[in-house]
C-alpha cells in the first residue's frame, strides 16, 4: 500500500514544493504549517514517516520530536535544517531523529532518505471469510509464484487493487516495490512521460531527468490500474515494452532493461472494447496470461460484515470516537443491521461500503449500529432512504445549492458522479468558494472540526480534486 508521510514546514512555498515532489514520487502526503498542527494530526493519524523543519515559531521541530518519542518510539522522523544548525541537528538525533537534511536539498535526495527509513510494509491484510473469496485468493496465491502478467477484471470498487497487492505480497518480488498508476487519473498528455520517464529537456518544463513508473518498479510489480482508459496509441507502446522487456525514456536514447511483473485491471468488457476499436487485441492477449474475475461484494456475502466491522472501527479511531486498544470499545452491528447489510445489492461494492462506514462512524450515537443507522447511498436502486442521506449531508449547508448551477439547472451527472462521496466533495468545494478559501470558516459552516476538514481535503487531493485556497480569491 502507498506509504503515508507527514510534512511539517512553516514556509508555504517550500511546503508546497515538498508535497508536489513527494506525491510525484508516489507517496501519500499530509502537510501542516506548524508543530502544533502536527501534534493535533498525529492524535488521529499514524503516518509511516515524519519530515519536519527544526526552526518554527512557538513549538520547534525538536519539541515535536520529543512529543513523538514520548508517544511512539519507532515512528521515523527526518529533520530539515539550515547549515548553521547542523550541530544542533546531530544533537537532536540523539533524541531519536533518524536523520537530517541540510537545506537546500535535491528532491531525489529526500526521496532516497525516506525510502531508507520507511518501515517495511507488512503483508496486505485482506478479509477472506466467504468460500468464494477463499477459492479466489487461493488461485491468486498460486499465480503469485509466477512472473507472468495478470489481468484483473471486475466491477468498480470490487477490490482489484487489494487483490493485486496480495499477489505482489505472495510473490518472490514481495521485498521489492509495488508501484501503482491509475491510467484514468492522469491526463493523456502526461501519461506517457509518467510511465516511461523522461530526460532533462525532453519537453517544456522537464528541468531534470525523471524515472518512469516502469523503472521505479524495477525488480517488483507494476499495477496498471484501469488500463482500458489508456489511449490506443499509448497501448501500442505498452505492448512493445511488455514484449521487449525494456523501456526508453522520452528524449533519451538509452535502452533500459526491465525486470518488472505487470498486473493490469479494468472494469470494462475488453472483448467489447476490442470490437469497438478502443482496445488493442494484441495487448489484450499479452496481458491475459492469467485472467482473474474479481468478485462483486454481493457475490461474497460472508465478507460483508467482517469488512464493515474493520472499516467502521478504523474510521471511528481516526475520528477519535473509539479506543485504540480496548476491545470492549469496538463498535458492532445488531442482528437487524447485519441482515440489512447482507441483503443489500451493493452496486458500488467495497467503495460504497467504505463510504457508508465513514458516515456511520461520525453519525452513530452508540457502540451498537442498528438497521436505522444504515442509510444506503445508491440513487438507482429505489431506496427512499437515499434521499435522507443527501438531506443529512446538505443540512448544515442549507444555503449552498450544490445540486444547482445558479441558473435553475442541475449540475450534470458527470460532474457530481453517482456516489455520495462525490456529493460530499462538491459540498466542500462550494463551501470553500463561499468562504473564499478560509478553512476555519468552511469547517464551521459544514459543522465539522478543522481536523476532520483537513482529513477530507487530503482525501480529495488524493482523488485528484483541485482544492481552492485563499489566493484563488485574491
Amino acid at each position: 500500500m502507498t506509504s503515508q508521510l507527514l510534512v511539517v514546514e512553516d514556509d508555504f512555498a517550500l511546503r508546497s514544493a515538498l508535497v508536489a515532489s513527494l506525491e510525484v514520487a508516489g507517496f501519500d502526503v499530509t502537510a501542516v504549517e506548524d508543530a502544533e498542527s502536527a501534534v493535533a494530526t498525529l492524535n488521529n493519524f499514524k503516518p509511516d514517516l515524519v519530515i519536519t523543519d527544526v526552526q518554527m515559531k512557538s513549538m520547534s521541530g525538536v519539541d515535536l520530536l520529543r512529543f513523538i518519542r514520548k508517544n511512539d518510539r519507532h515512528l521515523p522522523v527526518v529533520l530539515m535544517t539550515a547549515f548553521a544548525e547542523i550541530k544542533d541537528a546531530i544533537e537532536v538525533m540523539k533524541l531519536g531523529a533518524c536523520d537530517y537534511l541540510e537545506k537546500p536539498f535535491e528532491p531525489k535526495r529526500l526521496t532516497k532518505l525516506i525510502e531508507k527509513y520507511l518501515p517495511k510494509k507488512t503483508e496486505c491484510k485482506v478479509i477472506i471469510e466467504d468460500p468464494a473469496s477463499k477459492k479466489l485468493f487461493e488461485y491468486a496465491r498460486k499465480i503469485a509464484q509466477t512472473s507472468s502478467t495478470v489481468l484483473l477484471v471486475g466491477e468498480s470498487g470490487s477490490g482489484k487493487e487489494v487483490l493485486s497487492q496480495f499477489i505482489h505480497d505472495q510473490s518472490q518480488r514481495s521485498q521489492s516495490k509495488f508501484v501503482a498508476i491509475n491510467c484514468a487519473a492522469i491526463p493523456e498528455n502526461m501519461l506517457e512521460a509518467t510511465l516511461f520517464g523522461y530526460e532533462k529537456g525532453a519537453f517544456t518544463g522537464a528541468h531534470q531527468a525523471c524515472a518512469g513508473k516502469f523503472e521505479q518498479a524495477q525488480g517488483g510489480t507494476l499495477l496498471l490500474d484501469e488500463i482500458s482508459e489508456m489511449p490506443v496509441m499509448l497501448q501500442a507502446k505498452i505492448l512493445r515494452v511488455l514484449q521487449e522487456k525494456e523501456v526508453e525514456r522520452l528524449g533519451g536514447k538509452k535502452t533500459i532493461k526491465l525486470d518488472v511483473r505487470v498486473i493490469a485491471t479494468t472494469n470494462r468488457d475488453l472483448v467489447k472494447e476490442i470490437k469497438e476499436k478502443r482496445f488493442r487485441e494484441d495487448l489484450y492477449y499479452r496481458l491475459n496470461v492469467f485472467p482473474i474475475r474479481c468478485l462483486s461484494l454481493r457475490e461474497r456475502v460472508a465478507d460483508i460484515v467482517p469488512l464493515a466491522t474493520r472499516l467502521l472501527n478504523q474510521y471511528a479511531k481516526a475520528c477519535g470516537l473509539s479506543s485504540n486498544d480496548a476491545q470492549h470499545e469496538a463498535i458492532t452491528f445488531s442482528q437487524s443491521a447485519v441482515r440489512k447489510l447482507n441483503q443489500y445489492s451493493w452496486p458500488g461494492n467495497v467503495r460504497e461500503l467504505d463510504n457508508l462506514m465513514q458516515r456511520i462512524a461520525v453519525l452513530a450515537n452508540n457502540k451498537i449500529v442498528n438497521d436505522t443507522d444504515i442509510v444506503f447511498e445508491s440513487l438507482n436502486v429505489g431506496f427512499e432512504s437515499s434521499q435522507v442521506v443527501i438531506n443529512e449531508l446538505s443540512h448544515s449547508l442549507s444555503e449552498v445549492s450544490y445540486l444547482d448551477n445558479g441558473n435553475g439547472n442541475s449540475l450534470d451527472d458527470k460532474q457530481l458522479g453517482s456516489d455520495m462521496r462525490q456529493h460530499e466533495y462538491q459540498l466542500i468545494i462550494e463551501s470553500l468558494k463561499q468562504c473564499a478559501g478560509k478553512k476555519k470558516e468552511v469547517a464551521e459552516q459544514l459543522g465539522i472540526s478543522a481536523r476532520t476538514l483537513r482529513y477530507k481535503l487530503a482525501k480529495m487531493r488524493d482523488s485528484g480534486y483541485e482544492i481552492p485556497n485563499k489566493k484563488s480569491y485574491a
